[in-house]
């Protein structure tokens, strides 16, 4: 329907709300943390009443999160001494977990997300290319090292995030920071998909290694260019592996 009355600068206040429960999204963090390998197989959960205070949420409410897990073949539960819920993770497993995710999103979702997470990346970049240290650049370098090293898809996608989020804090914004660790929670899971071959593995150590020589120029344009181009080459394979999915 047509926004007559409010013009087009209103759709976003009029798009879709979230819809989750407040359980569904405790289980889609979760949910995201082992698809990532951020909780390993037979990892032990904290105890219901922590993971409550965690997420700031009832101990009912993590319980039924962590019922779901179960049902899913995610987690296993214990009983007795020794007893706690714990990790049961499998890479086909979590292959079929992030098709999954990708498949609840549009083609113009997986856009907007993109946008989002080219902007704050590549105004990361350009601060950073304004404000970093030698030192600043020199850890940057040992971050795309460790990226280029990086053996299998999760230690590939940690060690992508870590490099946002490094950009973000040689910007010396607080704001910017915690908007990178916020969106590199949310985008991690389906960025998962994108690091399954060596060749897309080669382009992204690339385009680190491109950001950091602009930023080591003192370049900001070029930075900024650097990091936008990066991020759009991930959206790419992210929509063409939705559409994929569709044949």
């Amino acid at each position: 329907m047509a926004l007559r009355f409010y013009g087009s600068g209103a759709a976003a206040v009029f798009a879709p709300l979230e819809t989750l429960s407040r359980s569904e999204l405790v289980e889609r963090r979760l949910t995201d943390a082992i698809a990532l390998g951020l909780l390993p197989d037979s990892e032990q959960l904290p105890g219901e009443s922590d993971l409550a205070g965690i997420f700031g949420v009832s101990t009912t409410t993590v319980r039924e999160a962590l019922s779901s897990l179960r049902l899913r073949g995610l987690i296993q539960t214990r009983r007795g001494r020794g007893g706690g819920s714990f990790v049961r993770a499998q890479e086909e497993m979590s292959a079929a977990i992030v098709r999954d995710r990708l498949e609840e999103l549009s083609l113009a979702q997986l856009r907007d997300l993109g946008d989002h997470y080219s902007a704050i990346a590549g105004t990361a970049a350009r601060l950073a290319a304004e404000r970093a240290t030698p030192d600043d650049v020199q850890r940057l370098g040992g971050v795309c090292d460790s990226l280029e090293n990086a053996e299998g898809l999760g230690a590939r996608r940690r060690a992508d995030a870590q490099f946002h989020i490094e950009v973000a804090a040689t910007a010396q914004s607080t704001r910017l920071y915690r908007a990178e660790v916020s969106l590199q929670a949310e985008v991690g899971t389906l960025l998962w998909l994108a690091f399954g071959d060596d060749e897309s593995h080669r382009r992204t150590v690339q385009s680190c290694r491109d950001v950091v020589a602009a930023i080591e120029r003192t370049d900001g344009d070029a930075a900024r260019t650097a990091a936008e181009e990066r991020v759009a080459d991930s959206t790419a394979r992210l929509i063409d592996l939705r559409l994929a999915l569709e044949d």
